[in-house]
C-alpha cells in the first residue's frame, strides 16, 4: 500500500470547473506530456510539489461538506496510479462521484493496463475520464470541462461494460446532443 502522494497543492474544495457539480480537486504533481499551452505547467516537474500522507488526505476528504465528487487533476494522476487508485476507492466508499483528467487516451490506458493491472482497477473506480493531451490549436470555450476539442469525456463504466469507448456529449455546446461517438478498444 502506498503511504504518500506527490501533490502540487492542497486539496481544493468547491470547484465548479473541474467536472459536474461542486467538486473537491486533488492536484497531483508530475506530468511528462508537456502540452504546449498547458494551464498548469508548474505541475510537470516530478520532483516539485510536496509529499502528502494518504491517510491524512483521506481524513480531509471525509470531512468535506457539500461536495458532489472528487476530481483528480494535475499534473497527470496516472503517473501516480497506485496512490490515485487508493484515493479513488476511498472516494467511492464515501459515495462520491469521481472524475479524472489525463493526457493519455482511454484506449492507451486500456492497452497500458495489460502491463499494469492497477490502471484497469483505477478506471473501474472512475466515473468520468477526461482524456487526451491539451492541443492549443484545438483550444475551445465551446467544450465544457476541457481545454481543447480533442479531449473527451469518457463514461468509464459504460465503456468498460460494452467494450467500446462511450463519449459523454451532453456538455458540448457545438454538437447535436443526440450524436454519440464510439471507439472500439478491445
Amino acid at each position: 500500500m502506498v503511504k504518500t502522494i506527490r501533490l502540487a497543492r492542497e486539496l481544493q474544495s468547491d470547484s465548479i470547473v473541474d467536472g459536474e457539480g461542486i467538486r473537491a480537486v486533488i492536484w497531483t504533481q508530475g506530468c511528462s506530456h508537456n502540452c504546449k499551452g498547458c494551464h498548469n505547467p508548474e505541475t510537470h516537474d516530478f520532483n516539485s510539489g510536496f509529499l502528502k500522507d494518504i491517510s491524512s488526505l483521506k481524513e480531509e476528504i471525509k470531512e468535506l461538506k457539500n461536495q458532489d465528487g472528487i476530481t483528480f487533476s494535475g499534473g497527470d494522476p496516472l503517473f501516480q496510479v497506485e496512490a490515485t487508485l487508493e484515493l479513488a476507492k476511498f472516494a467511492k466508499s464515501l459515495k462520491l462521484n469521481t472524475w479524472c483528467y489525463t493526457g493519455f487516451t482511454f484506449e492507451q490506458l486500456i492497452n497500458m493496463s495489460k502491463i499494469n493491472k492497477k490502471i484497469l482497477e483505477l478506471l473501474k473506480n472512475i466515473d468520468v475520464l477526461v482524456d487526451g493531451k491539451f492541443i492549443i490549436e484545438e483550444k475551445s470555450y465551446d467544450v465544457l470541462f476541457r481545454g481543447s476539442k480533442n479531449q473527451r469525456l469518457v463514461d468509464v463504466k459504460k465503456s468498460l461494460s460494452s467494450g467500446k469507448t462511450s463519449i459523454i456529449t451532453k456538455y458540448d455546446r457545438e454538437r447535436n446532443l443526440n450524436f454519440k461517438e464510439e471507439y472500439v478498444f478491445v
